[in-house]
């Protein structure tokens, strides 16, 4: 008996340096060289009326060790405009840390991946890497059709500007952007066939050089080395108790049956490294909206940012 209590002592005494490293891993999964920003798409805000841009998402990898900061920018307006903001608010940053920021891990979502685009190309010294979820990179029929339907200077165009522009504003003032007026159609032209390959002339790092491809997994600018990643959604109906599937089952419809997430075709999401493209999510699925109302089939979105936050933080980023 007393050989046995002197074993299970030794071996309760072995598995406490053990039980605290799990411990210590698990409050560092997430734990990334720089600090992860996330970048919204269109209707960008963080928290309105308690509803959430990036539900549960923050928490999710702040809960495992990670630092993450959102920024205010602008509801509709081109990314170019939207970039300039974002970079004016990671200087701000880097300027309160004290030295210990330098850089930042930018994960944009739809056309927060365009933002980031930019601001990588622009000011590559603030930029350690760029994720893109959900960004219609080669443009979406939706825009396209929009465009088409109420094309600049005609009476619709009028219209659908001055309305979008109104609910542009209005979520601005509600979730406190540093914005100036909403331009709706800055946004639009961006993502039809024309603004599109506009863009992608002028920032063309980490497209695929092939239709449906992968990009660049990593770009050197200025001697600034950045990691180049993306992952996108094939589904618009995904829970039937989500208010979105219906309107992406609607403009879905802009795609002539080929795979989209209801704003994003399978291959305008790849950029970068593809980690995947064919998520069962619809376009907002993807940041875990609307209260968290995604498919139980496929893999939770929170699981999908703190993965890749594991996967920055393990190649040191």
């Amino acid at each position: 008996m007393k050989k046995l209590l002197i074993a299970a002592i030794a071996a309760m005494t072995l598995s406490v340096p053990t039980q605290a490293g799990w411990f210590s891993n698990y409050f560092k999964y997430t734990k990334t060289k720089h600090p992860i920003v996330l970048v919204p798409g269109i209707f960008a805000f963080d928290s309105i009326a308690g509803i959430d841009y990036w539900y549960q998402i923050p928490s999710a990898i702040e809960s495992r060790g990670g630092r993450v900061f959102i920024p205010k920018i602008n509801a509709f307006d081109s990314s170019p405009e939207r970039g300039e903001a974002l970079i004016a608010q990671l200087e701000e940053i880097k300027a309160t840390s004290g030295g210990r920021i330098n850089k930042f891990n930018l994960m944009g979502h739809s056309q927060g991946g365009m933002t980031s685009r930019y601001v990588m190309s622009v000011r590559p010294d603030l930029v350690a890497s760029v994720t893109t979820m959900a960004t219609p990179h080669t443009g979406s029929p939706v825009a396209e059709l929009t465009t088409k339907l109420a094309p600049e200077g005609t009476g619709q165009a009028g219209l659908l500007g001055s309305v979008g522009n109104a609910v542009g504003n209005l979520v601005n003032l509600l979730s406190n952007n540093r914005a100036s007026e909403s331009d709706l159609y800055a946004m639009l032209n961006e993502f039809n066939e024309a603004g599109s390959a506009s863009f992608n002339s002028r920032y063309p790092l980490g497209l695929p050089a092939q239709e449906c491809g992968e990009g660049a997994r990593s770009v050197s600018i200025n001697g600034h080395n950045i990691k180049l990643f993306s992952w996108g959604g094939v589904r618009t109906v995904t829970n039937i108790f989500d208010p979105s599937d219906l309107l992406f089952s609607i403009t879905s419809l802009a795609f002539s049956g080929a795979a989209s997430d209801g704003v994003t075709g399978k291959c305008a999401n790849h950029f970068g490294r593809v980690l995947r493209d064919n998520y069962l999510m619809n376009h907002i699925d993807i940041n875990n909206h609307v209260l968290g109302l995604v498919s139980i089939f496929d893999t939770n979105p929170k699981t999908v940012f703190k993965n890749h936050a594991n996967r920055l933080k393990n190649m040191g980023l």
